[in-house]
């Protein structure tokens, strides 16, 4: 956009394995197509909305190690990063702050948007709230990055809410997007609205559909991501409990790995990128839970309660646009991943409360 001087790098994908050049450009080689050749600004300015969320600090990280300038904007003020020679800057206020907003707004070059009010559990509760505190500030929010010249939006929407009930398995981006609860209809207004401010303001946006991620950081006492919930009742030894029989199945993947996507989504041409993110492979709950005690040697007890009407029976995303798009592969495997997240949820917990089934120390 206008008034912005970029310095240009070149980055060169083949897609599959990855390796850095001496020149400090990064190369993938691989199976799946021709190479891609791909100029992207160094030292770029970002501000991270919802940064301090599972998400978002992963997310951060990743922008930190890639040596981008870093603004974290969320209601909450965590440095995760003290023992870091380069911080990023953090600025509490709300989404809805618009006043603040365009304070911050001025110099960032992309805006990654992962802030958000509500859970696909809670949101069918107040479906208003979830429009009001979700959709209205996310318009408010593109039109301040329109006034502010952002370069580019990226929205970190729900792969696992927007589609609705499959129609195939499995679900590419093309496939029609019928959302049962009211956290995916809010995702995917946003969405629409990203387009409508592309068409009238020329405003470039990538759009990140995640299945379901989970590692280090998530909520292991909350309601939302099976992997940490699971984990940490485990390790608290209560109960696990599965609503339905357990034939749910998700797309779990790491959140390393969904960081890495929205930096390369950040960096991409396209000027109206949708993508899936996930594995590309379904567990069910039943095989998830079977997978945690061969994988990390639990022992636990399960507890089965009635089912949730908003919950899809099965979900897998495609993600062979991802590949061809971005160049990008998840990189760590469900057992490597569940092994970091069981370490991580170790270390939070205090001994007291630990399974002494499952025999953990806490270092």
């Amino acid at each position: 956009m206008a008034g912005r001087k970029i310095v240009p790098c070149y980055f060169i994908f083949r897609i599959c394995d990855t390796k850095r050049l001496e020149t400090g450009k990064w190369q993938k080689t691989g199976e799946y197509g021709a190479e891609i050749a791909r100029e992207v600004p160094t030292m770029k300015n970002a501000l991270v909305l919802g940064g301090n969320g599972f998400i978002g600090q992963h997310l951060v990280r990743e922008l930190m190690a890639r040596e981008w300038r870093v603004v974290v904007y969320d209601r909450a003020v965590v440095n995760r990063f003290v023992d870091w020679e380069t911080q990023p800057q953090y600025v509490q206020g709300e989404l809805g702050n618009r006043n603040l907003l365009r304070e911050y707004l001025a110099g960032s070059d992309v805006v990654f948007h992962l802030a958000f009010t509500t859970i696909p559990k809670t949101s069918n509760d107040e479906p208003a709230y979830d429009v009001q505190s979700n959709v209205v500030t996310s318009v408010n929010l593109l039109t301040e990055c329109v006034r502010a010249e952002v370069e580019r939006v990226v929205f970190v929407s729900s792969g696992g809410t927007v589609y609705g009930i499959p129609q195939q398995l499995p679900v590419a981006e093309d496939h029609p997007t019928r959302p049962i609860c009211s956290y995916g209809i809010t995702k995917l207004m946003i969405e629409h609205y990203l387009g409508m401010f592309k068409y009238l303001h020329d405003l470039p946006y990538s759009i990140v559909r995640p299945s379901n991620p989970y590692g280090e950081g998530q909520n292991y006492l909350g309601q939302q991501g099976a992997i940490a919930v699971f984990l940490g009742r485990i390790a608290m030894g209560k109960p696990i409990e599965i609503w339905g029989d357990g034939s749910v199945a998700r797309d779990y993947f790491y959140v390393g790995d969904l960081a890495q996507a929205c930096v390369l989504a950040a960096e991409t041409d396209i000027p109206d990128l949708v993508v899936n993110i996930g594995s590309g492979r379904g567990q069910s709950l039943c095989e998830l839970l079977e997978i945690i005690r061969q994988t990390l040697g639990l022992e636990f007890e399960v507890r089965y309660q009635p089912g949730r009407t908003f919950d899809v029976s099965r979900l897998v995303l495609d993600i062979r646009r991802a590949r061809q798009t971005l160049g990008w592969e998840p990189t760590v495997s469900l057992d490597s991943g569940l092994e970091r997240t069981w370490d991580w949820i170790v270390r939070q917990t205090q001994p007291a409360f630990l399974n002494p089934k499952a025999g953990v120390q806490v270092p």
